[in-house]
């Protein structure tokens, strides 16, 4: 049935293909992968803010959300029931993976990843977990992108620019916010973006907003109206905010972090399930904004009433003035990213956008509360709620104008947009003063085995090992004798021979300097073998070592070719000139 439609629909594409020039039809691509990156955000975000106001409206007390409580294990167990029995394949989750399939894998994701994430986030985050749904959009967006150029035979370019295009999509869609989609692509997902990418860019992130403009209700978007106009007389508090900010976008990482690989490291993976639930339930039944999302509770602290989010919890009766009230919010500030590590740490799949504004907007709110309570001064308590929310995006992900313009574009309006980026870039300051990657950016360093805040390691982390690899070398064996070598070398343009056995195993080299001197020497030439002539490699390159390893090895034998060798087996040889032209062909992209 599946193949029936997709069939379906590829035949007028390809017709359009075959008719239209190629930077027309890229545009139509766009529109495509736009469209299709939308749809599946909107209906990922519908389904679960359906099930969110259900749960809303059948737990107005205790007894009722006690229930309701129990719901993240039930989605973490479905989802890991899923992967397992359905997929039987890991979900790659967060913008690292992405990044690492653009640099390593030739922006190809597989296709499984244009429904998985759909799935196992609308089980976790829909049942109560407490996650985002941003990043399973990205993914998923990407993930169509990505299919679709390869479908239809797009070059690696154009297919990188499709796979941004449905993350810029799926933002768009996710926030009614086109600008920040197009922002979060060219910022977390593209190194180096030429201005002709931009273009394809805007028209994927402007249909998907469309289609949440069309199709979600008001009710389902984070939209805000502005109370308050921006009073220059505040810009001190807003500084005291950014710095703030910063310090908890970095407690964010690191707890977050931690939190998640002690989940992990529960080897039963059914028992993690069962921790990581009865962990969530007790903090929910103490903390109910804690489920979800949580951006209903956002709302709530926007519109200034505080006083919604105790209702059903236990210690509802133990509230019952502002300081009490203030210390519950300060306490949710922080267990936000612990909720939010246990749920991702036991099975769950979903992102951190969502908790890194939840946490936002709780330490915007606690801050300015505090100020207006002690009679500091009077500050406007939605503005900073809002603007302190772009500070945690901007301090958690390192992406300072997707945070700006987010919050700017789901306020309606541009009144906070200097106190917006006045905190924005003294949180990411902050952040980077103390751990100079984001956790994507670890996580991608880690997996690319580099220090991604040095540009030139990044760039030749782009490059591909394997497509350097030349092959034209002559192979000799051991047992020859030199008459035998000097007829191929006759034939070779090369002056290294590498020495292999019959099993086609490297086990020494011969280099036209060592056998110059009896090359014209007919005594030598029955009597001499390959193997007396032949020497070790000054040093062995394996396909999975990044190249600035490589050329570590270049620089320390002094060679100009390095031997490829892969489970003993020889590939050819690694030339130090062709990486360098390589690289510096990057590097001129890159500028």
């Amino acid at each position: 049935m599946i193949k029936a439609i997709h069939a379906i629909i590829r035949r007028p594409i390809l017709y359009l293909k075959g008719k239209l020039p190629p930077s027309q039809f890229f545009v139509l691509s766009s529109i495509l992968v736009g469209l299709s990156s939308g749809l599946a955000a909107v209906t990922l975000k519908y389904l679960v803010h359906s099930i969110e106001r259900l749960i809303t409206y059948y737990s107005n007390v205790f007894e009722e959300f006690l229930v309701f409580a129990l719901f993240p294990l039930v989605g973490i167990l479905l989802t890991v029931v899923y992967i397992r029995y359905f997929l039987k394949s890991e979900i790659q989750k967060g913008t690292a993976e992405i990044v690492h399939s653009i640099i390593k894998k030739s922006s190809k994701i597989p296709p499984q990843t244009m429904y998985s994430h759909l799935i196992t986030s609308g089980l976790t985050v829909g049942f109560g977990g407490s996650m985002g749904l941003e990043s399973p959009m990205v993914s998923t967006g990407s993930a169509i992108g990505s299919n679709y150029a390869s479908t239809y035979n797009l070059s690696y370019r154009d297919r990188t620019i499709l796979l941004a295009c449905g993350a810029a999509a799926g933002i768009g869609a996710a926030f009614n916010s086109p600008i920040a989609g197009v922002l979060f692509a060219v910022e977390v997902l593209l190194t180096d973006i030429s201005a002709a990418a931009l273009i394809p860019l805007i028209i994927s992130a402007a249909c998907g907003a469309l289609l949440s403009k069309i199709i979600l209700q008001e009710d389902a978007l984070l939209s805000f109206s502005l109370q308050q106009p921006f009073n220059y007389y505040n810009v001190p508090y807003y500084i005291l905010l950014g710095l703030f900010a910063g310090l908890l976008s970095l407690y964010y990482a690191r707890v977050f972090t931690w939190v998640d690989l002690k989940m992990k490291a529960v080897s039963n993976i059914w028992m993690r399930v069962l921790i990581g639930g009865f962990m969530l339930f007790v903090l929910l039944i103490f903390f109910p904004p804690l489920f979800g999302e949580g951006y209903e509770s956002i709302k709530s602290l926007s519109l200034l009433q505080p006083s919604q989010l105790t209702k059903v919890s236990v210690l509802n009766g133990l509230i019952n003035n502002d300081v009490q009230l203030l210390v519950f919010l300060g306490a949710l500030m922080f267990l936000k990213t612990i909720a939010a590590a246990i749920t991702t740490g036991s099975g769950g799949n979903g992102g951190s956008f969502a908790p890194s504004l939840f946490v936002g907007a709780y330490l915007g709110f606690v801050f300015s509360r505090f100020i207006n309570i002690t009679g500091i001064a009077r500050i406007p308590e939605t503005n900073f709620t809002l603007v302190a929310m772009a500070g945690i995006l901007s301090g958690v992900f390192y992406a300072p104008l997707t945070a700006i313009f987010l919050i700017a574009e789901i306020t309606g309006g541009y009144e906070l947009m200097i106190p917006l980026m006045i905190v924005s870039a003294l949180s990411v300051t902050v952040a980077k003063y103390f751990e100079p990657l984001s956790m994507e950016g670890k996580k991608l360093s880690h997996m690319l085995n580099l220090s991604m805040e040095d540009k030139d390691r990044f760039l030749l982390s782009k490059l591909n090992l394997t497509a350097l690899i030349e092959t034209n070398f002559s192979v000799v064996r051991p047992d020859d004798t030199l008459q035998s070598m000097i007829k191929v070398i006759a034939t070779s343009s090369r002056n290294t021979f590498p020495v292999v056995t019959e099993e086609n195993e490297l086990i020494g080299l011969v280099h036209m300097d060592s056998i110059r001197r009896i090359m014209f020497d007919p005594e030598k030439y029955e009597n001499t073998t390959v193997r007396d002539l032949m020497t070790k490699p000054a040093a062995i390159i394996k396909l999975n070592e990044n190249l600035h390893t490589v050329l570590k090895k270049f620089d320390e034998t002094n060679q100009w070719n390095l031997p490829v060798v892969e489970d003993k087996q020889y590939l050819g040889f690694l030339s130090k000139s062709s990486i360098l032209t390589k690289y510096r062909s990057e590097l001129l992209k890159s500028v």
